[in-house]
C-alpha cells in the first residue's frame, strides 16, 4: 500500500477519486478509471459510491 486515502491535486480528472484510489492501491489512474468503467457495465450502485468517496475523501494538502 502507497499512502493515505486522498484526492490528489494533480493529475485528477473529475474529482480525484479514481486517481486517489490508485495511488493509496499502486496502480495507475487509468487503470482505476478502466475498473470503474467496466464495473458500471454490471447493475450496482457505483456512481453513488463515487460521490459519497468524492465527499467523504479530502484533498491533499499542498
Amino acid at each position: 500500500m502507497a499512502s493515505s486515502l486522498v484526492r490528489p491535486s494533480h493529475g485528477r480528472w473529475i474529482g480525484g477519486v479514481c486517481a486517489g484510489l490508485a495511488r493509496r492501491f499502486g496502480t495507475t489512474p487509468n487503470t482505476m478509471r478502466l475498473i470503474f468503467l467496466v464495473s458500471c457495465l454490471i447493475p450496482g450502485p457505483q456512481f453513488l459510491i463515487y460521490i459519497a468517496l468524492w465527499i467523504m475523501m479530502p484533498a491533499e494538502k499542498y
